[in-house]
């Protein structure tokens, strides 16, 4: 009886887990959609295009506290998508603080700017519609323990260089 209670277990839970899954997204031995199928019509009747790449320019030197004591202070200076000044500084309530500082070896220009550092630290600088977007990847190394976990983009109004 224990045999076949632990057997019908195992067969509940496999059904369990299929029931879960996500639907195949074709059917067994269907062929592979081609992609240029997969083109949708822009309003104007043509085809969707990549919007065109431009320099980016931007500066700041700002500082920006919410109303849970997270603060950030940044000065960034970018001017035809070319960093002259970087540095970054977040305090995080209860977490820790980050020193995100150079020296930095730009990696890229476009689409996005790139900042890397030998630690492997890298900051992504990007446009998205009148603000500039400010992200952290392998930077732990640069904060207290743990708040790397904590560390949000930040985001530079590229109109009147003020951060939140």
């Amino acid at each position: 009886m224990h045999r076949l209670s632990g057997r019908l277990a195992v067969v509940a839970t496999a059904a369990l887990l299929a029931a879960c899954a996500p639907p195949s997204l074709r059917a067994p031995g269907e062929a592979p959609i081609d992609d240029d199928l997969l083109e949708r019509p822009s309003s104007a009747g043509g085809k969707l295009r990549a919007m065109p790449w431009r320099p980016l320019d931007v500066r700041a030197d700002c500082r920006f506290r919410d109303e849970a004591g997270y603060t950030t202070r940044i000065t960034l200076d970018v001017a035809q998508s070319k960093v002259k000044t970087f540095n970054a500084d977040v305090d995080i309530p209860r977490r820790g603080s980050c020193r995100i500082h150079g020296p930095f070896t730009q990696t890229r220009e476009k689409p996005s700017v790139q900042l890397r550092a030998a630690d492997g630290c890298t900051v992504d600088i990007w446009e998205q519609g009148k603000a500039v977007t400010v992200g952290f990847s392998r930077c732990a190394a640069r904060c207290t323990p743990g708040a790397f976990d904590y560390l949000w983009p930040i985001i530079v109004d590229r109109s009147n260089g003020q951060c939140h």
